[in-house]
């Protein structure tokens, strides 16, 4: 047994998985670092198959049948859905990412990503350091707690372009429910199932992009 505490009601709960609240268990038995758990939802695999096996007829019938159905290529956004279904159901490839970005980091005055560890997860439980902090859409609650809205937003700004400019690995499913504040200012991210990296040739493309944008 490898938590002292374990909360069996999950305080999050997603499409393939939820996360439950637990403590670590020390070499003397007593309640050590706190950690959230996530969990695979049993027999997900199963029915995400069934699904995208769905989608691919579909696809095939609208580009088979619809006069803008080989332009929309259906069966290449079908098979993106695939890949990164089929990566957030191996919860060792998110302990992975989040470690990867944790590293990219470390020391930074703007994000925090939780420790990873690793010597209890595997592909259908990823355990993290646990984590406080607000909400990003709870603005609020960020007012009352005497968070700077102008000092995060430039923070927001900063952290993205050097996720994709300068560390070319980025996280790519930063919608509000993944995003936290934390107490000195800081944003939290959470929920590493889906990243996304670039090439020199990519940061160019865009780098000339945004100039032309800007100019």
């Amino acid at each position: 047994q490898i938590f002292a505490e374990f909360n069996r009601t999950p305080i999050a709960s997603a499409s393939v998985a939820q996360v439950h609240y637990a403590r670590l268990r020390r070499a003397d038995g007593s309640a050590g670092r706190e950690v959230a758990v996530k969990v695979l939802r049993p027999g997900i695999k199963a029915i995400i198959e069934q699904d995208l096996a769905l989608l691919k007829t579909l696809a095939g019938l609208v580009e088979r049948y619809l006069a803008d159905g080989k332009r929309l290529k259906p069966r290449e956004v079908v098979a993106e859905f695939d890949k990164y279904l089929h990566d957030e159901l191996d919860l060792m490839h998110e302990a992975a990412n989040a470690s990867q970005l944790r590293r990219n980091f470390t020391g930074s005055t703007q994000l925090i990503v939780p420790e990873v560890f690793f010597d209890y997860c595997t592909r259908e439980v990823l355990v993290l350091e646990w984590m406080r902090g607000i909400p990003v859409g709870q603005i609020d609650r960020l007012r009352e707690a005497g968070v700077d809205l102008q000092k995060l937003s430039r923070f927001g700004v900063e952290i993205f372009f050097t996720q994709v400019f300068r560390h070319g690995f980025f996280h790519a499913d930063m919608h509000p429910g993944n995003i936290f504040v934390a107490d000195d200012g800081r944003y939290i991210a959470l929920d590493f199932g889906i990243v996304g990296s670039l090439t020199e040739y990519d940061k160019h493309y865009l780098a000339v992009n945004f100039l032309a944008f800007f100019n």
